[in-house]
């Protein structure tokens, strides 16, 4: 017989069972594991599961939300149940062998009455009141892209400026001397209404309604290669409905270059208010950054071969692509993988493992692992205009182009003409690629003019730049 329960002081979990004490304890869900301390023996024993974990040698932060199987090796559990309880900046509950865990929301606001409640306190807020920045990153699944790069050089430049940073739990660490809001809180919607400034790298929800007094700069997330909104294949008039509401809500678009300039004023009908061209804030640090520190930090050994393998996603399915088998990749090739998945596969998929294999999915800063790589293999990703500051060789992993090309996306240019490494269609034809050694003397000159096209205001001081602008606009205050 097994029993569950939580020990609030300890912040950890509980499981407690009869019998021979189990060699092994873990709590396993999509993208985090914690082993239990196990202790006793003999009549009885006790896994105890921390509810806090640290990822990539940083703070001990709670867990991420999901389902976590409960793995006591040798025992089959007996069931046991816990209530939603909220502790370790989680609410945890345990049914049988899952434990369900999820951010620290009151249930209370969860409610179809609970959210009437708070967005109607929200739209009654004035608005603009605090001379603050609520920053939100690809929904709040993470804390990077630009919105992290411009929270970096405003702390700096106006450190008085309160920092607010939107995140769907308290997985996800914010930079330091800013304020963490779990999206549906009522100190989430409150801060969004009082903040003069909101910096956004995709749509804004909820109900968004901007206050007098309130400017959106929207930096948006790469310099596009798949046509976007009103470019999308296929006529929908509601999704161009939707485009246009949500493209009126921005007051000022950042773009990485005037290619994407051109277009993303089109695409989202951007008409009559300005585009700031700075270069990308989020590529500074492959100009400045420390290749060796994050390598320590990922625990790669000096000397490895590096491959970054970061696909996007599909819009026909919710789970990274699976083109690649990243243990036989890192074999054939005598390298460490790092394998990123798309933010918008964070909650919907799990981690990769393997030999020499690390899931980087959940790594805060995709620059960083950019620049912690000695290649790229990628598809259609937009991370292809930001390794390319650093000149690193790319290679394009792409078997459904003629799919995702005509039926799901569709391209702006033609990417096989113009792409500054090889197009190939297989694990085999990659291999083959990354050891070709005429690799960078055949795509030279390609290279040379895609950076000429698209980094050419990649220096390293973007963030700078835009800040700068923030501050002259009065957006803020120093």
């Amino acid at each position: 017989m097994t029993t569950a329960r939580i020990d609030e002081a300890a912040e950890t979990l509980i499981i407690a069972g009869a019998g021979q004490r189990p060699a092994t304890a873990e709590l396993v869900g999509p993208r985090a594991r914690v082993a239990a301390r196990i202790t006793g023996g003999g009549k009885t024993w006790k896994a105890t599961f921390p509810l806090r974990a640290s990822r990539w040698g940083g703070a001990e932060l709670p867990l991420p939300t999901g389902d976590y199987d409960i793995r006591v090796s040798g025992v089959e559990l007996d069931a046991p149940e816990i209530t939603p309880q909220v502790l370790a900046g989680v609410r945890i509950a345990v049914e049988g062998n899952i434990a369900r865990i999820a951010a620290p929301v009151d249930p209370a606001y969860e409610t179809a009455e609970g959210q009437s409640t708070l967005e109607g306190r929200y739209v009654a807020h004035p608005g603009g009141t605090e001379n603050a920045v609520f920053f939100e990153s690809f929904y709040g699944r993470s804390v990077g892209c630009n919105p992290q790069a411009i929270d970096r050089a405003l702390s700096a430049q106006a450190p008085d400026v309160v920092r607010y940073w939107s995140v769907v739990d308290l997985s996800v660490a914010v930079p330091e001397g800013a304020i963490a809001v779990v999206e549906g809180s009522p100190e989430w919607w409150r801060a969004r209404a009082a903040a003069r400034l909101l910096i956004v790298n995709d749509w804004l929800r909820r109900r968004f309604a901007r206050k007098p007094g309130q400017k959106v700069l929207q930096t948006w997330h790469g310099t596009p290669l798949k046509r976007l909104a009103l470019h999308r294949p296929g006529f929908d008039p509601r999704r161009m409905a939707a485009v246009v509401k949500e493209s009126r809500r921005w007051d000022v678009l950042l773009a990485q270059n005037t290619y994407s300039e051109r277009i993303l004023r089109k695409a989202y009908a951007f008409l009559g208010r300005p585009i700031w061209v700075e270069g990308y804030p989020r590529d500074d640090s492959l100009v400045t950054g420390d290749a060796a520190a994050i390598r320590a930090a990922l625990g790669i050994a000096d000397g490895e071969r590096v491959l970054l393998y970061a696909p996007t996603w599909r819009d026909d399915r919710s789970e990274m692509v699976d083109f690649v088998d990243p243990e036989a990749l890192a074999g054939q090739t005598d390298s460490v993988v790092l394998v990123r998945g798309h933010s918008r596969t964070i909650h919907t998929d799990r981690d990769r493992s393997g030999a020499r294999v690390i899931d980087v999915t959940g790594y805060p800063e995709t620059s960083q692992l950019l620049l912690a790589a000695d290649a790229l293999i990628t598809d259609y990703s937009s991370v292809m205009f930001d390794f390319s500051v650093t000149g690193k060789p790319m290679y394009f992993l792409v078997p459904d182009l003629e799919h995702y090309r005509g039926a799901l996306r569709g391209f702006y240019f033609d990417l096989e003409a113009r792409a500054p490494g090889p197009l190939v269609h297989s694990q085999d034809e990659l291999v083959s690629a990354l050891a070709d050694v005429t690799h960078e003397k055949v795509y030279a000159e390609r290279y040379t003019a895609w950076r000429a096209q698209f980094n050419s205001r990649d220096d390293g001081h973007a963030a700078e730049r835009v800040v700068a602008r923030i501050l002259d606009q009065g957006y803020v205050t120093r």
